[in-house]
């Protein structure tokens, strides 16, 4: 009997592919290896870039099973696309938007008014085309109207990730990341402000709908929405959606 329940476990036993923003990074490489403890066999591998890269990469046929977005756009695209199982869309967790600077910079900047500010010449938000990080920037800046003057100043990044370390390394005078990404380079950059935005920043996750391991998915998912993956969440920054 021993033998026939190891068989049918390491049958059970799947390689789960995540796709996710970027900004999940280190929160989801702790989860992921909570997980494989409380499912042995299991491993759960991860792809992390900005959220519609990785809508590309799943429509072109790359086999993910789950696919976590930093936006609703990004995940209204793959629905779009026909690319979720039906009815496993859900929003997981949420963040903030954070006007950040260099902790040893030279300008003087303390709202976001400060960014027009002559001696500020560069400044990084992802790229609002392709990473939702810099969809909420823009769309915020938009509404301060301060857009036109900070358009000539951008620096895209391909990620957040990519904007937070321009900012770190002092290559840049301010950018716009979520607060979890801040909080990773505490001693390297400073939060000037919080920033509104007109749409809440939440994270919806969802089933892919031909992934190669939907049972798993399942699983993976059902576990981020747990308490326990909820707290890891919280530890690094995010809140409840």
């Amino acid at each position: 009997m021993s033998g026939a329940v190891g068989t049918m476990a390491a049958a059970a036993a799947a390689e789960i592919t995540v796709s996710a923003a970027a900004s999940l990074t280190n929160a989801f490489k702790d989860i992921g290896a909570a997980y494989e403890r409380d499912h042995p066999g299991d491993k759960v591998l991860f792809n992390f870039a900005a959220s519609d890269p990785l809508v590309q990469q799943i429509a072109k046929g790359a086999p993910v099973d789950v696919f976590a977005s930093a936006d609703q756009d990004a995940m209204n695209k793959a629905e779009s696309l026909a690319l979720l199982a039906p009815g496993t869309r859900q929003n997981f967790v949420a963040n903030t938007l954070v006007l950040i600077a260099p902790a040893h910079g030279s300008q003087a900047i303390r709202t976001l008014a400060d960014l027009q500010l002559p001696a500020v010449t560069r400044v990084t938000l992802g790229n609002p085309a392709s990473v939702p990080v810099g969809r909420y920037a823009r769309s915020a800046l938009e509404q301060a109207r301060l857009w036109p003057a900070l358009a000539a100043k951008a620096i895209y990044g391909t990620s957040v990730r990519q904007s937070l370390d321009y900012v770190a390394r002092g290559e840049v005078d301010a950018g716009f990341v979520y607060a979890t990404d801040a909080a990773m380079q505490k001693e390297k950059v400073v939060v000037v402000a919080t920033i509104p935005t007109a749409t809440p920043v939440t994270y919806p996750i969802a089933l892919i709908d031909k992934g190669p391991q939907r049972e798993a998915g399942r699983r993976f998912i059902a576990y981020v929405m747990a308490p326990a993956a909820q707290a890891v969440l919280a530890r690094y920054g995010f809140s409840r959606p």
